[in-house]
């Protein structure tokens, strides 16, 4: 692609998102009566912990769309409601492609369509989005473009965590921390206060040169680490806890139990030691991810219907697992 035609991609994104800030009123939390943001409200990071308005600990726990380009029949309101009312999910997460065929790259309108229909969904269900700039390589231009428009269009909305850059995968912890330090600052020129999630490299996995080099004088940051429990065992849940006793801040925007590919059988022994890490160190997590492809992390069938209404016989074993592991938590 050319450079002119990129830069006016850009453009042409920028003003679609400065339009649609304009056109909805999101300075007003409409929360419905007891859902978790009505009951919680903005987040914050007390030391490593993630709390509530109170400043008591949060946990939040969901599922992650997949690749809006890939999978974008899924990004609608009524599949959010479902995971909302049925699900009990009281985060999820939106992965705008950047990256792959059709991404933000190159068709930035449809993204932020489909990125939108999510987040207002979420909103409107009373529960926390991640607003994904689902990437594994680097681009810094394109990624302020588009938090810039985010953060003015939902700067007041209690709902929205930004998470900057979904998965690093070769750069080092230096060229990332670079990155973050920059998006950070162009959101927090417009958005104070709502948090930010933060990659690190090798896919979220190397919170150890984190907790050695942190960003610093930043206020509701947390570090995201993605496990795959079918690869990634005992010790990286014992790296994170010396990140986290280091005084790293960790949330865990995505994770499933079978091999790092998305695909072959799922690790219940690993899994289940995943879980009970999580609930013991009061951490969040997402799950990967709603879609319909034929590998083990999609936990559709291709039969499912677009909106929900998904009961056990249109859900594949991950997604079982999935749903009973949020409900069961989500519930008490």
């Amino acid at each position: 692609m050319s450079i002119t035609k990129k830069t006016i991609l850009l453009l042409v994104a920028f003003i679609q998102i400065s339009f649609c800030y304009s056109a909805t009123d999101t300075s007003v939390n409409n929360a419905p009566q007891n859902s978790p943001v009505a009951l919680n409200g903005k987040l914050q990071v007390i030391g490593t912990q993630l709390s509530n308005k109170k400043g008591n600990p949060l946990v939040l726990r969901g599922a992650s769309f997949g690749w809006h380009n890939l999978w974008p029949r899924f990004y609608n309101e009524s599949a959010v409601a479902w995971l909302a009312d049925d699900w009990k999910c009281n985060v999820v997460r939106a992965s705008m492609g950047v990256g792959l065929d059709d991404s933000y790259l190159e068709n930035p309108d449809y993204a932020l369509q489909c990125m939108t229909k999510v987040i207002d969904g979420a909103i409107k269900q009373g529960i926390y989005v991640l607003i994904d700039f689902h990437s594994h390589k680097l681009h810094t231009a394109e990624a302020k473009t588009f938090f810039t428009g985010m953060a003015k269009k939902y700067k007041d909305t209690p709902n929205v965590i930004y998470e900057i850059w979904n998965e690093p995968d070769y750069y080092s912890w230096n060229v990332v921390k670079q990155y973050s330090g920059e998006l950070i600052s162009t959101i927090r020129s417009i958005d104070k206060d709502n948090l930010i999630l933060v990659g690190s490299s090798h896919w979220d996995q190397d919170i150890d040169s984190v907790a050695g080099n942190p960003l610093l004088n930043q206020k509701n940051i947390m570090y995201t680490m993605h496990f795959y429990a079918g690869t990634h065992k005992k010790w990286l849940r014992d790296r994170t806890d010396t990140a986290i006793a280091k005084g790293i801040p960790i949330f865990i925007s995505e994770c499933a139990g079978m091999d790092a590919s998305g695909d072959g059988p799922i690790d219940m022994v690993e899994w289940k030691a995943y879980l009970d890490w999580m609930d013991a160190d009061k951490l969040s997590w997402i799950v990967w991810s709603v879609s319909d492809k034929n590998e083990t992390c999609s936990m559709l069938l291709p039969r499912a219907s677009s909106t929900g209404n998904w009961d056990n016989s249109l859900l594949k074993s991950w997604g079982k697992i999935c749903r009973e592991s949020i409900n069961e938590r989500n519930s008490k």
